[in-house]
């Protein structure tokens, strides 16, 4: 038996697709695997079949053909085509994690080109769909063309090059805004941009922080569950940041500032581990916190802190001296106006 890939428009009305399947059913090929793709002359059908020795390309397409499939296309296929779509695009998606630089690489794998070529002039939107040749951004510049002779691209394959490229931008972007605070004691630590996958670190942040630091941050609630603090590293609008010391498996979580998005203001929250306070750390994630919500465009930073927390105010009053306060019970709020334009949510 071997295996094959066929490619086919169908019509897309009741009963052509098992008519289809019907007619290669009856010279014996079995179908493995299929996906669709929607077009405007029909639906494309990409079936994954295992088919006898003895049975050829010109065989394979008079079946399509007679089971009412047209513009067929057929190839045989290695073992690696068994893995399914998804799976296949994730395994992508985690190589640009790892290495970044490889978007031009893993498009080529995700849709099975012939070659990927890159050139300096930026890719029109869509363009290639229907061809043999596809053009998809580089977010770095420039674009990627991706070419094979057949079959020609999908709709749906092009959404998934695009996807694939938003990916590699989310990683680079997040490469990038890396940076070294140096504190005023000579100590260095790396501030970047929170994910998923921070979770177990964050959690060890807050299991070696005292009671008193957990009780200023979360105003008397206590340490959240496991699944509040997965939304607060990763939530819908904003983003959290991390100061990180050593590397790799050595990596440790000293502090989080969060800056979640509410209208067109954003509430920033610090938590910085007992070692690390009262040494610029917090001073430093404040004013970082400050820049990415003017990049965002939010209006205006909101912070809510103990009246008992002396640290914290005094950091507000000598990073935002004009900033109101505002004291209810025992809880002051800060209001520090952004230069960005109010978010559009």
């Amino acid at each position: 038996m071997s295996l094959w890939r066929i490619r086919a428009t169908v019509d897309d009305r009741p009963g052509y697709l098992s008519v289809l399947t019907a007619g290669l059913a009856l010279s014996g090929v079995n179908i493995l695997a299929v996906q669709v793709h929607t077009t405007e002359a029909g639906a494309v059908d990409d079936f994954l079949v295992v088919a006898p020795d003895t049975i050829t390309a010109d065989e394979l397409i008079a079946a399509v053909e007679k089971g009412r499939g047209r513009d067929c296309w057929v190839a045989r296929t290695e073992v690696r085509g068994l893995v399914d779509q998804p799976t296949w695009a994730l395994a992508q998606a985690a190589r640009l994690v790892r290495e970044p630089d490889a978007l031009g690489a893993a498009l080529g794998e995700l849709l099975g080109t012939e070659t990927v070529t890159w050139q300096p002039a930026p890719a029109p939107p869509r363009s290639g769909v229907g061809t043999g040749a596809l053009a998809v951004a580089d977010p770095s510049g420039g674009s990627f063309v991706l070419r094979r002779s057949a079959p020609t691209f999908t709709p749906a394959e092009y959404a998934r090059a695009q996807a694939l490229v938003e990916v590699a931008a989310t990683v680079t972007r997040q490469e990038t805004e890396r940076v070294t605070l140096l504190l005023p004691d000579g100590a260095e630590v790396e501030v970047r941009q929170a994910v998923a996958a921070d979770l177990p670190a964050v959690l060890e942040l807050h299991a070696s922080c005292s009671a008193q630091s957990l009780r200023r941050r979360y105003h008397g609630s206590g340490t959240p569950a496991p699944g509040r603090l997965g939304r607060l590293i990763d939530p819908g609008y904003g983003l959290t940041l991390l100061a990180v010391t050593g590397a790799g498996r050595d990596e440790r979580v000293v502090a989080m500032a969060n800056l979640i998005g509410e209208g067109e203001q954003a509430e920033g929250a610090l938590l910085v581990q007992d070692d690390w306070q009262r040494r610029g750390l917090g001073t430093g994630l404040l004013r970082r916190l400050g820049r990415h919500g003017e990049r965002i465009g939010y209006a205006a930073l909101v912070l809510h802190t103990g009246a008992e927390n002396t640290p914290m105010l005094r950091t507000l009053r000598r990073l935002h001296p004009a900033a109101p306060l505002e004291r209810d019970a025992a809880m002051v709020t800060a209001t520090v106006p952004l230069a960005g334009t109010p978010a559009q949510l």
